[in-house]
């Protein structure tokens, strides 16, 4: 019996316009009230997800930044907060790959130092408190991870030049222009399983979805694993099932069908 559930929003949940489907607020409804526990599993900051579905009910739970930020009613966890000198010795590092613009992702919101117009819409998509500032290393906030964004060459470029630290952090790609840089165990399969301890459910009792890298632990903590119809190869071959695309509605064609059971 599945008492979890646990989606994705870009390229899972949203459909390509970064809307909800049609008919998921019913179907949230439905699995609330059978008693089973629904959670957004994001890259995104808690804040935004919070304005996304600020007109649900507070039964939802939120996986936030990637596993760093964990909110399951009042309660707030952090994963594991980056050390100050671990940020600032990545900010140095980034700041001389061209091409690369960083996000400081801390608990209390983002931070951005470019004036690059581009980035800052592509930013503020998904960090709606986000504030420039002047230099990054002034930030004072619990760090949570580096958002890395790289519109022209992410994977040839700037994915390679941050592998020098793999040993040190874990990196994940969440797009083909974003990667996340976050402290070693810190990710979506991490925060599963916290909340899983936390809810006395088991991996055979969890159900999830997800499309793209940085949703590959979060796949393998599941029983019921599904890849969309769009996902990554990668996640496709390790999810133990596929669904539809996020435009063909693909998590709420699997949801239904678990409530019509």
């Amino acid at each position: 019996m599945v008492k979890l559930i646990a989606t994705d929003m870009d390229g899972t949940l949203l459909n390509s316009d970064k809307k909800l489907p049609e008919g998921f607020e019913g179907v949230y409804e439905q699995l609330n009230k059978q008693g089973i526990k629904f959670v957004v599993a994001s890259g995104r900051q808690f804040y935004t997800l919070e304005e996304e579905f600020a007109h649900f009910n507070h039964e939802m739970s939120f996986i936030a930044e990637n596993g760093g930020f964990i909110k399951m009613g009042e309660d707030v966890h952090l994963l594991k907060p980056m050390k100050t000198a671990n940020v600032e010795k990545l900010i140095k590092y980034i700041r001389s790959i061209e091409g690369a613009e960083i996000v400081l992702c801390g608990k209390e919101g983002a931070y951005v130092e470019s004036d690059d117009e581009k980035f800052l819409r592509e930013a503020r998509l998904y960090y709606h408190r986000c504030k420039r500032v002047d230099d990054l290393l002034n930030v004072e906030d619990d760090i949570l991870k580096l958002a890395v964004n790289d519109f022209i060459n992410l994977e040839s470029t700037t994915l390679e030049a941050v592998q020098c630290f793999a040993d040190e952090f874990h990196i994940s790609t969440s797009s083909s222009i974003w990667l996340d840089i976050m402290p070693k165990g810190v990710n979506k399969g991490e925060a599963i399983k916290f909340l899983q301890n936390r809810l006395n459910i088991s991996e055979s009792e969890t159900m999830v979805f997800g499309d793209y890298l940085n949703d590959y632990e979060m796949i393998e903590a599941a029983g019921y694993s599904y890849a969309m119809g769009n996902a990554h190869d990668k996640i496709k071959k390790i999810a133990k099932y596929e669904t539809a695309t996020n435009d063909e509605n693909g998590v709420l064609i699997v949801l239904e069908d678990l409530l019509n059971k």
